[in-house]
């Protein structure tokens, strides 16, 4: 089986390792950014299967890097599962989001959902 692209976009290391972990046993292969600038910079080059994309990120936010994803069509196909702590905001880009997960989020909480990404139509069952 050829290996999806998983773009993780997380500022804090430890977490981002954790979602690496969890993404790898999900049988994508990974990519770590860790501020929105570079992040912004990266998705105009490649075209991840999937982003786990932080909100609160230095030099660009997540609300901008999303809508960059969707306003691409090269990146129609490019799943987002939103992480953070910040459950109002969240709430505010539900509609472009095609998964909230709140932090802290659980190795295999990722991990399952993950997997469930390489299936194609299962995410909104």
């Amino acid at each position: 089986m050829t290996s999806s692209l998983a773009l993780i976009i997380e500022d804090d290391p430890d977490l981002a390792t954790i979602f690496a972990e969890a993404l790898h046993g999900a049988e994508f292969e990974t990519e770590i950014i860790a501020d929105g600038q570079t992040a912004l910079a990266r998705l105009d080059i490649i075209i991840p299967s999937v982003v786990v994309l932080d909100l609160h990120l230095p030099f660009a936010s997540g609300r901008d890097i999303l809508e960059h994803i969707r306003a691409d069509a090269r990146l129609n196909d490019t799943r987002v599962i939103l992480a953070t702590a910040d459950g109002s905001l969240a709430d505010t880009l539900e509609s472009k989001a095609d998964l909230i997960l709140l932090k802290p989020i659980s190795f295999s909480q990722l991990r399952n959902l993950a997997a469930r990404l390489r299936l194609p139509d299962t995410l909104g069952e």
